[in-house]
């Protein structure tokens, strides 16, 4: 099973009781997501606020929750974990696979990103709409995955031979040559990591690559299918895009959910730069 959705696909499941879509939008440059989406949404979708949904006693961002905490996020958006959730994001494919990912990770069974996101449901003369849809509280029942996340000693390992490490950031900022985004944060890359921007996984239309097509994005990347392997960025976000793509390729992946922001802003931790 994809865990892609076409815009087609979801058009025709608008009005169905068990389908929820959500907006996950989130902009690394600080634009507001939540306006965005009163300006425009698909209808019926409630806005997933990323910043707002995470450990907020983290010093790091976008950490993931308890699942106690998870389950009352998603269950006053009127998500439970048995629905049909649909998520995308008004960049074509930048946050929504986080948040798919978080929703798969705490046990929802039947998470879909819709592919190419909003720029492509309008460019294909989907309706949006203005008004934002009044959900009825659920109960999601969360179950977390912990092999589904990878934290900082797991990337030791992997970096020490365990597994491959998969960086999704900008080629400028993996090879230290572009400041990173946040204060404190030393530039570079992980010694050993493997670097595969995001973007290389999509089509000029915002669509994910497929099939043969996508598994040769990860090989010219130095990724050996076969081995375990790690996703990272700067802060969480765009390495559930490699996870993504990994898992439309049927293979798992762990994520580091501290990412760089972690492993940069430490002392302790090696940093190369190209």
């Amino acid at each position: 099973m994809s865990f892609l959705i076409s815009a087609e696909d979801l058009a025709d499941r608008l009005g169905q009781p068990n389908l929820r879509i959500v907006d996950a939008s989130w902009h690394l440059d600080g634009r507001d997501a939540r306006a965005d989406f009163a300006q425009a949404h698909i209808p019926g979708a409630v806005f997933f606020d990323l910043d707002a949904v995470s450990d907020r006693d983290s010093p790091l961002p976008h950490m993931m929750l308890t699942p106690t905490a998870f389950a009352e996020a998603a269950g006053a958006l009127g998500v439970a974990a048995d629905d049909l959730i649909v998520v995308y994001d008004t960049a074509g494919l930048f946050s929504a696979a986080r948040v798919w990912w978080m929703f798969r990770t705490m046990g929802a069974h039947d998470v879909r990103v819709l592919d190419g996101g909003l720029p492509l449901w309008r460019s294909q003369g989907y309706a949006v709409g203005q008004v934002a849809a009044a959900p009825q509280p659920a109960v999601f029942d969360a179950i977390a995955t912990p092999s589904a996340v990878a934290g900082l000693d797991d990337v030791r390992d992997a970096l020490d031979g365990g597994a491959q490490v998969i960086d999704a950031r900008g080629a400028a900022r993996f090879a230290g040559q572009a400041a990173e985004p946040r204060p404190g944060v030393r530039s570079g890359h992980m010694p050993g990591a493997l670097n595969l921007p995001f973007g290389r996984l999509l089509d000029p239309d915002g669509k994910m690559k497929r099939g043969d097509a996508l598994a040769q994005v990860f090989v010219d990347a130095g990724v050996d299918l076969d081995r375990p392997a790690i996703t990272t960025c700067g802060s969480g976000v765009t390495a559930a895009i490699l996870t993504l793509g990994l898992a439309e390729l049927g293979l798992p992946s762990r994520l580091y959910d501290g990412s760089w922001s972690e492993w940069g802003g430490r002392a302790d931790t090696p940093v190369q730069i190209d």
